[in-house]
């Protein structure tokens, strides 16, 4: 048996297993909004279902599905749960951040036995609180908070985002720092993906040394320029592609998951102000069915498309013929602007399905009304500028360069350092 047939098998038992625990993910979600996180039982119950095991690697057991296959289960995650949709696409593609810092930092986040993600990180953007100075043997951190932290609440580690600067100038390092040396804040109180518990953190003393092989320039990061000792495509591939190809899934997904609420909801249901019994006999209905269908439908056609880009683009690195920095950069920037289209093409499905549900569906039992906020939300990420990336795209479009700025999200980027012995 081939192994990309034993992933295809991987891959439908894990859909199959979220399918069957969607129904329950449902009905927990108003509790988990309230809470401002999922409970510890539904990370238990996720993390059976394999879905926190989707990008981990091989060596250590982890399932390391193509970025393809990865995002058909988060778009099975979020069509029960948007807020379970993130913390599963966070849990999956963050895994290039500890991949990027070197094989200790690796074996040390995935040999031991752990329930729920193990991958997290916090404000690696260069308005960063968060400090990081040299001394003998590794780095003393202080500062903070660190914002947005998503699935620092259960993984074992998350990556912090610091300023250094030795003397020639600023840069960015990520430092893995243990659970038990954070303190969380209860500070998550936002208007949609509630229950992801994306709170903000700061360190439980004022001060914390952590060992040099946990702190990498985040340069070495992104250019892949550590030896991280697996052997996996996978850990070739885009990060950008990577990370942006599954958030996407989670905008389909959402969508996905409101259209199959709208369909159950309105059979019978009749059209206030017209003489329609049925809305699902209305015309009107039928119209609005088809502009939905449409958006989703060339959301997810995009989205997959870029998803199998990244893993061809994986293959050629790992066979040592990756493609050049121009087709790097043309693609990066093609990646972020569709996703940010697909954001918006799922957002306004919800927005007419929402709008067409009539007053009952604004209640905070109804689904429908949790997915327009979640899928809106999407929209606002910090890295899904639209008309930022829009900008940049059509820029290369016309042969110009993008803006050059900081971050991992940065087009500048496809001329890695040369490799340091930080590991």
């Amino acid at each position: 048996m081939s192994a990309s047939h034993d992933t295809s098998d991987r891959l439908t038992a894990i859909l199959d297993k979220v399918r069957a625990l969607g129904p329950t993910l449902r009905e927990r979600a108003l509790e988990a909004e309230r809470a401002g996180r999922v409970s510890d039982e539904t990370i238990a119950d996720l993390d059976a279902t394999g879905a926190f095991a989707i990008g981990s690697p091989a060596e250590y057991g982890g399932h390391e599905l193509s970025v393809r296959q990865q995002l058909d289960v988060v778009c099975e995650v979020s069509r029960w749960d948007g807020s379970c949709g993130w913390i599963v696409w966070v849990g999956a593609s963050t895994n290039w951040i500890p991949a990027g810092s070197g094989a200790r930092v690796v074996r040390e986040l995935y040999a031991p036995e752990w329930v729920g993600p193990r991958v997290a990180g916090s404000s690696h953007f260069p308005a960063s609180r968060g400090r990081a100075r040299r001394v003998d043997g590794g780095w003393i951190v202080s500062g903070g908070p660190w914002t947005f932290g998503s699935d620092s609440l259960w993984a074992p580690y998350t990556n912090l985002g610091c300023i250094a600067d030795d003397g020639e100038g600023s840069y960015l390092v990520g430092l893995q720092v243990p659970r038990d040396e954070l303190r969380f804040l209860d500070d998550w109180k936002v208007a949609g993906m509630r229950a992801t518990g994306s709170v903000s953190m700061t360190l439980a003393q004022e001060e914390l040394f952590v060992p040099e092989y946990r702190g990498v320039d985040f340069r070495h990061i992104v250019g892949a320029a550590l030896d991280n000792g697996l052997d996996g495509s996978l850990w070739k591939a885009p990060s950008l592609g990577w990370a942006f190809s599954l958030m996407a899934g989670m905008s389909i997904g959402i969508a996905r998951g409101a259209l199959e609420r709208f369909l159950e909801r309105s059979a019978g249901r009749p059209v206030r102000g017209t003489t329609y019994k049925n809305q699902l006999e209305a015309p009107l209905t039928h119209l609005m069915l088809a502009e939905v269908h449409s958006k989703i439908q060339s959301a997810t056609a995009m989205t997959r498309a870029n998803a199998e880009e990244t893993d061809r683009l994986g293959a050629l690195a790992a066979a040592g013929t990756p493609a050049d920095g121009e087709y790097m950069q043309m693609f990066s920037a093609r990646v972020l602007v569709e996703t940010a289209y697909a954001a918006k093409w799922c957002a306004e499905a919800v927005e007419l399905l929402q709008r067409n549900s009539g007053s009952t569906a604004i209640m905070e039992s109804e689904p429908i009304q949790r997915a327009w906020r979640d899928a809106r939300v999407i929209t606002l990420h910090g890295a899904l500028n639209l008309e930022a990336l829009s900008e940049n795209y059509g820029r290369l479009m016309a042969g110009a360069q993008p803006h050059k700025f900081a971050g991992i999200t940065t087009l500048d980027r496809f001329a890695p350092p040369a490799p340091r012995n930080d590991a």
